[in-house]
């Protein structure tokens, strides 16, 4: 197995902690409000969704767009040794709260591996390797020390790193490069614009209309795709985009995504 599909969801392997630890509110993504530490009215004995086939139908958007990088196996069967919350009940306190904590650290994990698949940052690999390494130690802690941990600070010291290594991508386009760094790009008109090497992290992109855009070796860290429209632009080399961004996202088949990311199933 591979570090980047390690940090991937194994719904197979997990209590079920995405359904109950976190909370939903009533909106276009959720069709219920749900408090956190509260099972879904659709998990099952078996910690397996009731309706996963038909969540989009059922108002469940929120749920079809949701990666835990691999936290929720993690957490149920290193962290709490593969014993459940319903077998302990007085773990499930604890377990749900170490779960979002862990889920932090297993997406930062999965920024890192992407940096260091990247040739242009080479450089800086070394110091990314000495991170990694740190951060995977980080999710092996006993769950005390999970809930005691400073994850921004951490998340700060990585993020320092990323941006080098966004910058260095960024670089190997030609030309002056567009900064819109945490623009107001909600429902923006930018078909077939060109954002090669263009930096759109925190970018609110929501419903904006990207098809046939050139997205090549962009930064999208961070930005918020849902709803936006891909088809026929082009991503290729773009750097931290995670499948839960594509997933909030619309494409169809004519979409140019990057190495190690599937093209969702309602595209």
């Amino acid at each position: 197995m591979t570090e980047s599909t390690a940090l991937t969801g194994d719904c197979a392997s997990c209590f079920g902690l995405c359904c109950v630890a976190l909370p939903f509110t009533v909106s276009a993504d959720f069709a219920i409000t749900k408090d956190a530490g509260k099972p879904c009215r659709n998990l099952d004995t078996e910690f397996r969704c009731g309706i996963h086939t038909q969540l989009r139908q059922k108002g469940f958007t929120g749920c079809t767009v949701y990666d835990c990088f691999g936290a929720g196996q993690q957490v149920s069967q290193v962290t709490f040794g593969g014993t459940d919350w319903r077998q302990a009940p007085q773990t499930a306190r604890e377990m749900f709260d170490v779960f979002p904590v862990v889920r932090q650290l297993r997406e930062l994990l999965w920024y890192l591996d992407q940096a260091l698949s990247s040739t242009a940052a080479a450089r800086l690999h070394p110091a990314l390797r000495e991170l990694q390494a740190e951060t995977t130690a980080l999710t092996a802690a006993v769950p005390a020390d999970l809930l005691a941990l400073d994850v921004a600070a951490h998340r700060r010291r990585v993020n320092t790193l990323l941006l080098q290594v966004g910058d260095l991508v960024r670089a190997t386009i030609p030309g002056k490069k567009r900064d819109r760094r945490g623009a107001d790009l909600i429902g923006a008109k930018l078909a077939g614009s060109k954002l090669a090497g263009a930096t759109l992290r925190g970018a609110y992109l929501i419903a904006a209309d990207l098809t046939g855009a050139d997205l090549r070796c962009s930064d999208l860290i961070g930005a918020d795709l849902r709803d936006a429209k891909l088809h026929g632009a082009d991503l290729t080399g773009a750097v931290f985009l995670t499948q839960p961004q594509l997933n909030a996202a619309k494409g169809d088949a004519t979409t140019k995504l990057p190495t190690g990311l599937r093209r969702p199933a309602h595209w």
